[in-house]
């Protein structure tokens, strides 16, 4: 169970890094970004590794949760993001027909998904619509900061939106297999111990 809470909250970092790299350059990483926009069509996954399709699937958000929670080397802006997202998760939680138009949006895209695959632009944007159509009403809204010619790209603001989805998934994770604002506060130093030996099964498995 501890594992799965490091691997939910992972996918929170992950989400959140792939945000940032999108906001400030325009560019991040590809298979990530398709590992945490896939993790929102595996809803009923049997175990948190799997809703990234496997632990390497989710290896940026455990390296990020690492310079996070065990040395000086943690970005803040993606610390921020991160307790955004955590938040948002919390005021979504109580808000059963919000969750059930989040669900059913997801169950629609899903045939698109089966027929262009969850990277394509036009997925990407109906993830989006369904973010801006409700958790974006939410408040305290996310502020995503960074380059003003990234964040006034159309295109760039859609796979921000669609990760930031992605994040609130990763987030309702976290809840389901345990985790609290308590237990991050006071487990960093244990999270940190258990992402590193997280991060070398990945190497392994990529080995």
């Amino acid at each position: 169970m501890r594992e799965s809470r490091v691997i939910a909250l992972a996918g929170v970092f992950q989400a959140c890094s792939l945000v940032h790299a999108l906001a400030n350059t325009g560019r991040a990483d590809a298979t990530a970004i398709e590992s945490s926009l896939a993790s929102l069509f595996r809803i009923d996954s049997d175990t948190a590794a799997d809703a990234f399709g496997g632990l390497p699937g989710v290896r940026l958000g455990i390296e990020q949760l690492i310079s996070n929670f065990d040395s000086s080397l943690g970005q803040p802006a993606i610390s921020r993001l991160v307790i955004g997202v955590l938040r948002l998760e919390r005021k979504l939680a109580g808000r059963t027909q919000m969750l059930r138009q989040l669900r059913e949006g997801i169950d629609s895209i899903q045939r698109q998904v089966d027929h262009l695959g969850v990277s394509h632009a036009s997925v990407q944007a109906r993830l989006a619509q369904l973010y801006s159509e409700s958790l974006s009403r939410l408040k305290p809204r996310i502020i995503v900061h960074g380059n003003p010619a990234q964040l006034a790209d159309p295109r760039r603001v859609e796979q921000i939106r669609a990760l930031l989805l992605a994040g609130i998934r990763a987030a309702v994770m976290w809840q389901q297999v345990g985790g609290s604002h308590w237990r991050l506060l006071l487990r960093r130093g244990e999270y940190a111990m258990l992402a590193r030996g997280l991060l070398a099964r990945c190497t392994l498995d990529h080995g």
